[in-house]
């Protein structure tokens, strides 16, 4: 059998510390041997390079890294070393290749396979699911330091009853905010309310192929003077035409006097936590992966292979736009 080498590369993503896999996962898998880390892989979270090495695996350079079959990079969709990688390379990490338009066009001209961790579910319930309650927890608790009241002086509108929804409210219910939700089927309702509400919370999961929006750049001058959007599912000009990805050390801009918070990696703000919640997911693929005998659920999260775009909605995005497509 043919094993894979699998590179483990630090992303370089403004305030990116979160990391694939811990040593004591590591220790767990049957090819520990086939994983080199980039020399300080850990050290965002407290682990030395000597732990890796302890547990069986590589320290080895980033170049080196990036000579694996497979990389591994928790955001790929930021990746800044495409170029050095050679064809048909395997990426693996969260990819969000839809609206990471670039990050795609080199991945079809290079002929390459990702595996997106966003696409990973088993039995409907995604694999990742507490990084999104973390989203929404980090970033409803950045966003508040720029908005002037505590939570229990405001009338708050949470867009969106998943996961993401589900942190936010956490936060929110225990600091005492009057809460009203909206699910995908009150956007009417909330389009007519909107105006109302001093912090509106957008965790929606957008439809990438509408055309409409939820929140038009007409609709802030009638909302109140301060009102804060806090666009934890940032889609870049989709639902929000005023949003696009700001960053944890700037992470605020005004647009016609509405205050809008649009990180777009918010749960980087808590590795230690998140770092926990994915290496008990990676420890379950890694070997699957590196030995290309893969269940289910990492097949269907093949979103590319080799230059090839197997995710039907991303497919339609680009043609929609007259962007190449394989």
């Amino acid at each position: 059998m043919y094993l894979r080498t699998m590179g483990l590369v630090i992303s370089h993503k403004n305030g990116e510390k979160r990391r694939a896999i811990l040593p004591c996962d590591v220790k767990k898998l049957r090819h520990p041997g086939q994983l080199y880390f980039e020399t300080g892989y850990g050290s965002s979270i407290g682990v030395a390079d000597s732990e890796y090495l302890e547990a069986g695996a590589h320290i080895v350079t980033r170049e080196e890294a990036l000579r694996c079959d497979i990389v591994t990079d928790v955001k790929l969709d930021s990746a800044d070393y495409l170029d050095q990688l050679a064809d048909e390379t395997i990426l693996l990490g969260w990819s969000h290749v839809t609206q990471s338009i670039g990050f795609t066009d080199k991945c079809l001209e290079k002929n390459m396979t990702v595996i997106a961790w966003e696409e990973m579910f088993e039995n409907g319930r995604y694999i990742f699911y507490r990084n999104r309650e973390v989203a929404g927890e980090a970033g409803i608790m950045q966003a508040l330091l720029y908005c002037g009241r505590m939570p229990y002086d405001a009338k708050v509108a949470i867009i969106g009853n998943g996961q993401t929804a589900k942190g936010v409210m956490r936060v929110l219910h225990g600091l005492g905010a009057n809460i009203d939700v909206f699910a995908r089927k009150h956007e009417a309702m909330f389009r007519r309310m909107m105006y109302d509400y001093d912090i509106i919370v957008n965790c929606v999961m957008w439809d990438v192929l509408r055309t409409d929006r939820l929140i038009y750049r007409e609709d802030l001058a009638r909302m109140k003077p301060g009102t804060m959007i806090v666009d934890i599912s940032c889609d870049p000009y989709l639902e929000i035409e005023t949003s696009h990805p700001t960053t944890i050390e700037n992470p605020v801009y005004t647009v016609d006097g509405v205050i809008h918070y649009a990180v777009d990696n918010t749960p980087a703000m808590f590795p230690i936590t998140v770092t926990k919640v994915l290496s008990e997911g990676c420890a379950r693929m890694f070997d699957a992966i590196i030995e290309d005998n893969l269940p289910e659920y990492i097949r269907e999260a093949v979103v590319i292979e080799k230059g090839h775009i197997l995710n039907e909605s991303t497919r339609s995005f680009r043609l929609q736009r007259g962007l190449a497509v394989k």
